[in-house]
């Protein structure tokens, strides 16, 4: 399981990876998870906390109420007894166990959307999980023993959040990806112009490295380019 560290000592491993990255954020005796993979990984997620002696949860961000960000909150919740955080806009989809759907952001995704997007969404409902807190728009996470905020950071959802650690690594759901080659704009949002200012909210920080939920970390030198490149488009100046 790849980790990395903050200066603060702040662990933070990837305890899986492939289809969606789950990172448990370990400060001392205290967990965060973020994000949960599809229900279909819970037996392997389970295996993974326990092999890291992880018996509680202090709490699980949601960054996005997807399947395959959300499908194993319910039980997280239950076995674990992780409060569950998510903001208000996607509480509602993660209580019915729902995917809202979103737009393709090239020719390729747009026409797979468009054909196959609201089945899909039917298709990959997930067990439906009632949040303990909604945030809006952030909320410091330091009653849970981390120097650490959610951070409201919409585009590929309306409600999605990132996880500022240390002002020093975030961890930014489907804010990015870290798929392909030279750029971190992800293939599918629900407005691409928010998306691109949500980056900017995320340079804001003193973040040097953004771990997305899809592929591997993305280095702020590439994130601050590909944000200058598209900003422009957005309305950005």
């Amino acid at each position: 399981m790849k980790a990395w560290e903050t200066q603060r000592g702040t662990r933070i491993i990837r305890v899986l990876a492939g289809r969606s990255n789950v990172f448990l954020v370990a400060n001392g005796g205290k967990y965060l998870l973020v994000d949960t993979s599809p229900g279909s990984r819970w037996k392997t997620l389970d295996r993974r906390l326990r092999q890291l002696s992880v018996k509680r949860l202090d709490a699980l961000i949601v960054t996005h109420a997807h399947y395959d960000h959300a499908g194993c909150a319910a039980r997280l919740q239950d076995k674990y007894e992780a409060r569950v955080i998510a903001h208000i806009a996607e509480g509602p989809f993660l209580a019915r166990g729902e995917n809202n759907i979103v737009r393709g952001t090239n020719a390729l995704t747009r026409l797979a959307v468009a054909v196959l997007g609201r089945h899909f969404a039917r298709r990959a409902r997930y067990e439906p999980c009632r949040p303990d807190i909604q945030v809006d728009p952030s909320f410091d996470l330091g009653e849970f023993g981390f120097k650490a905020h959610a951070l409201h950071t919409p585009g590929h959802t309306a409600g999605s959040l990132s996880v500022i650690v240390d002002d020093e690594i975030a961890l930014v759901g489907d804010a990015m990806f870290g798929i392909f080659p030279g750029s971190v704009f992800p293939p599918y949002a629900e407005d691409a112009g928010t998306l691109v200012r949500s980056w900017g909210k995320l340079l804001a920080t003193k973040c040097r490295l953004f771990l997305p939920a899809h592929g591997s970390a993305n280095s702020r030198q590439l994130v601050q380019k590909d944000y200058e490149k598209r900003k422009m488009k957005c309305g950005e100046s």
